[in-house]
């Protein structure tokens, strides 16, 4: 097969979590499926050579949206029991592990820079274990370098929810993502103490005085694994202009999500949206920071992505529709993984 776009390197998966839930057994990362977005036939096909495997830890009970006189909101998810966030986290971690065990080296969990892109270059997909919310780090960070030696080199410290660390947006749409007090004492230290060990500190889904909080404190790029721009989109997950500059002002790089709540004016959750829409955003990001500052963060299998993408198989399709707007064959590799591995290699310090 002869590969029409670059190699991808993804700001953000949900497939663990959906592997872990699938009760049916009918789901296998290693055999390609009509479930979900993600797994390694469809990844080799498509040019998809890794990304930031997120350990995302759900809440005990589903929150459907609520539609309201001009949008949606979903309640606000309450709070998770440390000890079980704990639980599951290590299971995904277990889970991700015996993943490349019996990829027969098809497949590899990276804890260097150095290490993300000798594999990545080598055709083995690449994981990068990601904290989607910090509730498995205990507020008094005792466990945080257990957490460094399990694998763990990017931590996003929150989810839309609170926890020990800060406040999450509630998903709502329009909405400003200014809602609530910024980052706590132990948040702040939790900033520092991922400077120090070289673990990124993502601010997806933190609110805007948490986001404000990281850039004060962090010496490292900002980093927001998936979002989109709230000037095109009034998701309340979304980075206004100030916070996207303040990105690229910090040498940082913004992850484009794939899930259409965030990407259409409208913010339904409609898949029938075109790939202009999201092509829209990442051009939006590229215009106003740069194409150094833009990449990708599909959220595969963690939202409802647009119809015509499909899957990972529609990368390739996103690229086109990326060159049909004038980006070039240079910027488009930064879009792909260059922004992400350089990014990578100013933060992890080991």
């Amino acid at each position: 097969m002869v590969r029409t776009s670059p190699l991808v390197f993804d700001g953000h998966n949900d497939t663990l979590l959906d592997l872990l839930n699938d009760r049916s057994g009918d789901r296998s990362f290693f055999e390609a499926s009509d479930r979900g977005h993600l797994d390694l036939p469809r990844a080799q096909e498509a040019g998809f050579g890794g990304g930031f495997f997120a350990l995302f830890v759900p809440g005990e009970g589903d929150l459907d949206p609520v539609a309201t006189d001009d949008g949606y909101e979903v309640p606000y998810s309450p709070p998770v029991r440390p000890d079980y966030a704990a639980a599951v986290t290590d299971e995904l971690l277990d889970l991700l592990a015996t993943i490349e065990s019996d990829a027969a080296g098809k497949v590899r969990i990276a804890r260097t820079a150095a290490e993300l892109r000798d594999c990545f270059e080598a055709g083995s997909l690449v994981a990068l274990p990601h904290l989607e919310g910090a509730e498995a780090v205990r507020p008094d960070l005792s466990n945080l370098t257990d957490l460094y030696d399990a694998g763990v080199r990017s931590i996003g410290l929150v989810w839309s929810r609170e926890n020990a660390f800060g406040h999450g947006v509630p998903f709502r749409c329009p909405a400003s993502p200014d809602i609530g007090p910024g980052l706590t004492d132990a948040g702040r230290d939790l900033v520092r103490a991922c400077n120090d060990l070289g673990i990124v500190v993502d601010c997806a889904h933190l609110n805007e005085r948490g986001f404000w909080d990281v850039a004060d404190l962090s010496n490292a790029p900002l980093v927001v694994t998936h979002t989109a721009a709230h000037a095109l989109c009034p998701s309340s997950r979304n980075l206004t202009d100030d916070q996207l500059d303040a990105v690229a002002d910090a040498g940082g790089v913004v992850g484009v999500t794939f899930g259409v709540s965030a990407l259409r004016p409208d913010g339904a959750f409609d898949p029938d949206t075109p790939l202009s829409v999201l092509a829209d955003h990442v051009e939006y990001v590229a215009d106003r920071l740069g194409p150094e500052h833009v990449a990708l963060g599909s959220d595969f299998d963690g939202a409802m992505i647009p119809d015509p993408l499909g899957d990972v198989r529609g990368l390739p399709a996103l690229f086109d529709e990326l060159r049909s707007r004038g980006f070039d064959e240079e910027a488009l590799e930064k879009i792909a993984h260059d922004n992400w591995f350089r990014v990578l290699e100013e933060t992890l310090t080991a």
